[in-house]
């Protein structure tokens, strides 16, 4: 019987309990290796490239984002799945556009684990209703018919900008920036999901994709 191929795994956590917890999980295993562990993407990359896939934790002390943490592992030939304990459908959502093999909860029984980065870490996609969700139901503003430019007036405005403010970010007149809003507002009325006021506008923008969704600042991944 031939043996399964070792697959070189990496972690990128902040928590030391999780990398025990993980390494652990997977030191039973003959074909799944933890060779190398770190708090950011960039100490991982220092420490070696030679990895067949990394689990990534979502939220990190260093404030990175996870749709960069993930195309910057890729861009190094190296494949990532999800590892989270939050609910944010934001940062599952950004990850996902970034290519994601999977998004897995740290609170799966450590059989589904191990199983996941086994098949993750053969390049196969791990689907989970997180991951499913994140692809499936990404309401990317174009749904409602926004050109990049409206989209980004949104975003701007819908973060707490004034309107004055946003047209000196464009490089566009005030009273363009205004027509623009009110374009914005109508698309939305006209796609059943109405946005009179500039709250509206920012639960719209958040909905969407936007905007981060506002969370607790000790709430932990």
């Amino acid at each position: 019987m031939i043996a399964a191929a070792l697959r070189r795994i990496g972690l990128v956590e902040d928590h030391e309990s999780v990398i025990i917890g993980v390494s652990a999980m997977l030191s039973a295993e003959d074909d799944l290796e933890v060779v190398a562990s770190a708090g950011t993407v960039r100490e991982l990359l220092d420490q070696t490239h030679d990895l067949d896939l990394v689990v990534l934790d979502l939220r990190l002390a260093d404030g990175s984002v996870p749709e960069e943490n993930v195309r910057t592992l890729r861009e190094h030939g190296v494949e990532v799945l999800v590892f989270t304990g939050a609910e944010n459908a934001f940062l599952v959502r950004s990850a996902a556009r970034a290519g994601v093999l999977g998004v897995i909860r740290k609170s799966e029984d450590a059989s589904y684990v191990v199983d996941a980065v086994r098949r993750a870490a053969s390049g196969a996609q791990v689907v989970t209703t997180d991951w499913a969700a994140a692809i499936d139901g990404d309401p990317r503003l174009s749904d409602v018919g926004l050109s990049p430019r409206q989209e980004e007036v949104l975003t701007l405005y819908a973060s707490g900008e004034k309107a004055s403010r946003v047209a000196r970010l464009t490089g566009l007149s005030e009273q363009t920036v205004n027509d623009y809003l009110s374009r914005i507002r109508q698309k939305y009325s006209d796609a059943g999901r109405p946005a009179p006021t500039k709250t509206d506008l920012y639960k719209r923008a958040v909905e969407d994709g936007w905007l981060p969704v506002p969370e607790s600042p000790h709430l932990q991944s």
